[in-house]
């Protein structure tokens, strides 16, 4: 594993091998290292070296360190592409994941002014919220608040929410889902948020606001999301202009 004769630096050599155990599952998320002593030991490496290898992979996030009792494999973090406009149910089964969701509310609300106007609806207007915690894998990733307006899609009831909503959209009511734009910005879990996602206070996370469109331009929901910033990474393609 550990070749001295390679002009690779070892510290390197050794970076790899674990990140390596780490990405094919052998070292899962919770698993504690082997002391830097043991890694010195059995590989015949100054602890120095090891302490290097082990530093780059706390830093890269791969591990984290815990005083007095040792390095520990970190929760891998989701990557979600910015690109196209999919469901969290589409983007967890194109992982291969278990989706889920727990509908924490779903009644019919009047629609105050700014919400009117992000759905081009009346003031006051019915407009279905439904809030859920979404799940991959049984952990809670997001806390999702989804605005609709009632007269655009009538007969919304929980069991269609808590399954997936644009399946509904697209299959039983035959509409077409055509566009989408989304905000995203950095912010500190609130109390509900701390509480919902079962993270600590003050935890960081990622908000997104969407605004989705049917094919014939009308604007059939509201999304804000709260992503856990230590689950969850978005990534988006870039070409020069």
């Amino acid at each position: 594993m550990i070749d001295k004769s390679s002009p690779i630096p070892i510290y390197y050599q050794l970076e790899e091998y674990i990140k390596k155990l780490i990405e094919s599952g052998q070292l899962k998320p919770g698993d504690a290292l082997p002391s830097e002593r043991e890694y010195s030991d059995k590989y015949g490496i100054s602890r120095m070296t090891v302490r290097q290898a082990i530093l780059n992979l706390v830093n890269d996030r791969y591990l984290y360190r815990v005083k007095g009792s040792g390095t520990f494999v970190m929760e891998q973090k989701l990557e979600q592409k910015l690109q196209g406009l999919t469901s969290f149910t589409e983007d967890m089964k194109a992982r291969g994941m278990k989706a889920g969701s727990t509908l924490v509310n779903f009644e019919i609300i009047p629609a105050h002014r700014k919400l009117a106007s992000l759905l081009n609806i009346p003031e006051h207007g019915p407009v279905y919220e439904i809030k859920r915690i979404r799940l991959a894998e049984d952990i809670p990733m997001a806390l999702e608040r989804t605005y609709i307006s009632a007269n655009l899609l009538q007969g919304l009831t929980e069991k269609i929410v808590e399954n997936s909503l644009y399946k509904y959209i697209e299959e039983t009511l035959n509409m077409k889902i055509d566009s989408g734009t989304q905000l995203i910005e950095a912010s500190v879990a609130n109390k509900e948020e701390v509480n919902l996602l079962e993270i600590p206070e003050l935890s960081p996370v990622m908000i997104m606001q969407r605004t989705s469109k049917l094919e014939d331009n009308r604007v059939f929901e509201i999304v804000k999301s709260t992503y856990r910033a230590d689950r969850y990474k978005f990534m988006i393609d870039l070409k020069r202009l």
